[in-house]
């Protein structure tokens, strides 16, 4: 069995077998949970000075929500909608491999840079997606990635639509309640 760090290298050189391995571990979930949290404490350091505490601190606590519900329409979606014969997923599964997709992120800790740090985010972000579609096609058993990428976009759009209806309103109070201060 792979390390956390042997297992965060592996997703981010878009390794099917370290794909393939996660998915297979039901040990795996703790282990990425903490790909998560670390990747969401490296943009919270790099983006500090950009978004401030509290909005850093939301954005983690909206990555670990968003994980979950990106990789519960992602299996309810790839399963249920557009199966294909081999499919067979489950949520622990699904989140495990996808939980490691955030592997990436630890290098949004350089976002710190002046000048480079929305670059670098962008860099890390495209990092991402790219690893999440193979982890996705991976999870799902597909043959090809189209089906991959057409399950993400719609399952990244419910997602954003969702964290934006509940995230939204919090910050728009939060604002409210420190200007009335």
């Amino acid at each position: 069995m792979a390390s956390l760090a042997e297992r965060m290298a592996g997703v981010m050189k878009a390794d099917v077998k370290t794909f393939q391995e996660i998915e297979a571990d039901p040990t795996a979930i703790g282990q990425a949970v903490t790909v998560i949290v670390i990747a969401g404490v490296a943009s919270l350091i790099g983006n500090i000075w950009r978004v401030g505490v509290f909005v850093g601190a939301m954005t983690l606590v909206a990555n670990l929500i968003g994980y979950a519900l990106w990789t519960l329409l992602v299996v309810l979606i790839g399963t249920k909608v557009m199966p294909e014969p081999t499919t067979k997923a489950d949520f622990n599964q699904g989140f495990r491999v996808i939980g490691f997709t955030a592997s990436p992120g630890v290098f949004n800790v350089l976002a710190i840079i002046p000048f480079l740090g929305p670059l670098v985010s962008f860099a890390v972000w495209i990092w991402m997606i790219v690893v999440g579609v193979v982890a996705v096609r991976e999870v799902l058993d597909y043959s090809n990635t189209g089906r991959a990428i057409i399950v993400c976009l719609i399952a990244a759009v419910i997602c954003w639509i969702v964290l934006t209806l509940v995230l939204l309103p919090l910050l728009v109070g939060r604002a409210v309640i420190g200007a009335m201060s």
